[in-house]
C-alpha cells in the first residue's frame, strides 16, 4: 500500500523529514530556555536542546526504517 505512493508524495514526505531535526532542536531549546527563566537556572536550555536533537534523530530513523520495510513488501 505505502509502496505505491506517487513521486510527489514521496518528495513531500522526505522534505518534511528535512525540517524535522531543526524544528525539534529549536523546540527543545525554547522549552529549556523558558524553564531556565522560570527557575532562574542556566543549564536547562542545553539539556532540552539535547533532548530535542535526540528526539529528532529518533523520529528520523523510525520513519526511514518504516519506509524501508514498506519498500521490501
Amino acid at each position: 500500500m505505502a509502496g505505491k505512493r506517487s513521486a510527489w508524495a514521496q518528495v513531500g514526505r522526505y522534505s518534511s523529514l528535512a525540517s524535522l531535526l531543526p524544528a525539534s532542536s529549536f523546540a527543545g531549546y525554547v522549552v529549556g530556555w523558558l524553564l531556565d527563566r522560570l527557575f532562574h537556572t542556566g543549564f536547562l536550555y542545553l539539556v532540552f536542546l539535547l533532548f530535542g536533537i535526540a528526539g529528532g534523530f529518533l523520529e528520523l530513523i523510525r520513519t526511514l526504517r518504516q519506509d524501508l520495510r514498506d519498500e521490501e513488501r
